[in-house]
This record gives structure tokens, C-alpha cells and sequence, in this order.
């Protein structure tokens, strides 16, 4: 598969949303086919680069691993500006990458098959009225991860913990690439051990 590449400083997990504000006319080019034929795009945290096109500087480069992103809502606030809601979708490896004359980045990718849905072991019980308080606190202003929930899922849950704990986006990024979902759970759990943030149950 061969997509359009998205480089930020910020990591989109799959099942989770991320506003874009999109000035660059590469990336408004981007959108508009996004947007007329319902296909995605990759967003990928950048390793090296920035996120806005300099002057006689190349391309950002991406971390390996990024999440396939569909435009889920839009709005036009201004000319020359477009604000965005990606919905993250699966995880993708990038086989290669190029640049096009307007530096939009492309890549070749491979698919990153959906973890299985396993049930949260017990001794983890306690991630889920922590995620759910947070997840109702944040559907109230309007920012709550896409439905449905699935609380039961090890996967989702630990997905919707990377992408709310208060740590750099290299470490989100981790995160991302660990392919157990329960290893994923136990990062996150120690995580907020350490940090005296679990919830007795």
C-alpha cells in the first residue's frame, strides 16, 4: 500500500483522535484527496526534522511505525486553513519513504495486523474506572476517544492509557510499537504505580 505520510510531534493510536490544523499546501493538497475519495493517510512521529517545511532544509524523517488516519470531521475556519479530526486506524510499518517535489512525503507500507481482543486480567482490574472517569471527563469537552469503548478490551485499554499519560512523545511512541497488549498494560500499570495514581477497588 502506498499512502500520503503525515510527520508530527505528536503519536495518533489507533481508535484515538488527533486535531490537525493544516496551513502547508502539501498537506491541504493531501487532505482535499483524502477527503474526496475516503482514503488515508499515515501519521508517524517524526525522528529527525520539523513539522513545517523550511527553506533549503530537507524533508522530516518518521519513526518506522504509524497509524493509518482517517479525516473523520473538518472545518474551514479561514482561507488557507483547515482544521481536521484524524481518526486513527490500524498500524503500519514503512517499507520506504520518498519525498515529491512539493515534499510531501510517500511511503510504501505494510499493515500491522489488529491485536486480538483479550479480556483485562485482574490484576489490572484497577486500569478500568481510572480510564472510564477519564474518558467521561474528557467526552465532556468534546474530546473523548471515538466510540465504542471497549473497556474489556486489554488492547483498547492500553491504547487509550499511551495516548493520555503525561509522558514525552518518544515514549508514546514505545508504546505504540510494543505488539503484546498485555505488555502494553503493564508498562502503563507500573507507570502509574510508580506515580501513586492507581485507584483502590
Amino acid at each position: 500500500m502506498i499512502i500520503p505520510l503525515f510527520p508530527l510531534q505528536s503519536v495518533l493510536f489507533p481508535g484515538g483522535r488527533l486535531p490537525l490544523r493544516i496551513f502547508e499546501q502539501r498537506y491541504m493538497d493531501m487532505a482535499k484527496v483524502c477527503l474526496k475519495e475516503g482514503t488515508p493517510f499515515g501519521v508517524c512521529l517524526i525522528a529527525s526534522g520539523d513539522e513545517v517545511a523550511q527553506p533549503g532544509k530537507g524533508t522530516a524523517q518518521p519513526h518506522a511505525i504509524g497509524t493509518l488516519a482517517y479525516i473523520a470531521d473538518w472545518d474551514m475556519p479561514q482561507l488557507g486553513v483547515l482544521n481536521v479530526t484524524a481518526q486513527g486506524s490500524t498500524r503500519f510499518r514503512v517499507l520506504h519513504h520518498w519525498a515529491e517535489p512539493s515534499k510531501l512525503l510517500r511511503a510504501e507500507v505494510e499493515a500491522i495486523p489488529d491485536a486480538a481482543v483479550i479480556p483485562i486480567p485482574g490484576a489490572y482490574a484497577p486500569l478500568v474506572p481510572l480510564l472510564r472517569a477519564i474518558v467521561d471527563e474528557m467526552t465532556g469537552n468534546g474530546q473523548g476517544p471515538a466510540e465504542p469503548h471497549r473497556f474489556f478490551d486489554a488492547g483498547w485499554l492500553g491504547m487509550r492509557y499511551a495516548e493520555v499519560l503525561p509522558i514525552p512523545a518518544i515514549a508514546k511512541q514505545k508504546l505504540l510499537e510494543v505488539e503484546d497488549s498485555i505488555d502494553r498494560l503493564e508498562i502503563v500499570y507500573r507507570f502509574l504505580e510508580s506515580k501513586d495514581l492507581l485507584p483502590t477497588i
